[in-house]
């Protein structure tokens, strides 16, 4: 999952960036209107984390931004006010949920959960393809029964390419999804990742190469070993 944080506060910002990354959730940031904007305009996010009061185009103009893009990204807005009306005018807006300021990480990171979740209505909460079952809240992940202990960049690519329900996905797709706006596009932190992963998971290879494409789950047996 990749989400964009536009919070103008850098120390609660970073620290909800930080706190993702150990849930193998990618996160930019945006301190302000205008950057968020940007953001929005060049990358593809599963979740807006959105504080309302944010310098240059406001939290509620971004988010009628968001709306009228029509892309189907949740909206979780944050505040430091707890008053109905504020929730309500915010829900009015097109959020999709409504986060208190002060709040726990934990919390922060089930609703995102749930809403991605709820985004893909067709996908269940636990994740079965090829004998491989992913549960995205616990961040487990098993084959065959058997339990893999997998890196948390290693699970957030896996969850893509278990997303993906065995179509191909390429390894640009996978550095917006699984990294932050920080990654290098010449990198090959995808195909060490991906080789990575593959030995975690074990023979017979479960990721398929697809030459010149991308990568898919191999849900009937036919990737040769690589």
């Amino acid at each position: 999952m990749r989400v964009l944080i536009v919070e103008d506060e850098p120390y609660l910002a970073e620290a909800i960036r930080d706190g993702l990354r150990l849930e193998a959730i990618s996160a930019d940031i945006a301190g302000d209107g205008h950057a968020a904007l940007e953001l929005l305009s060049i990358n593809t996010y599963d979740v807006a984390v959105l504080d309302r009061d944010i310098p240059g185009p406001s939290g509620d103009e971004i988010a009628k931004t968001i709306v009228a893009s029509n892309r189907g990204m949740p909206i979780l807005m944050l505040t430091a006010a707890d008053r109905l009306d504020d929730k309500a005018s915010g829900f009015e807006l097109g959020a999709d949920d409504y986060l208190t300021k002060p709040f726990a990480l934990r919390e922060l990171v089930l609703r995102l959960r749930a809403l991605d979740r709820r985004r893909a209505r067709a996908r269940p909460p636990v994740r079965e393809i090829a004998g491989l079952r992913l549960d995205p809240f616990r961040r487990q992940v098993y084959r065959d029964g058997r339990y893999v202990a997998l890196t948390r960049k290693q699970f957030a690519v896996l969850e893509v390419l278990v997303a993906a329900e065995g179509g191909v996905v390429s390894a640009e797709e996978l550095l917006e999804r699984a990294w932050d706006e920080n990654a290098d596009p010449f990198t090959n932190a995808v195909r060490i990742t991906l080789s990575a992963l593959r030995k975690r998971l074990g023979h017979p290879w479960l990721i398929a190469t697809v030459p010149g494409v991308g990568y898919r789950i191999d849900t009937k047996g036919e990737s040769a070993d690589e």
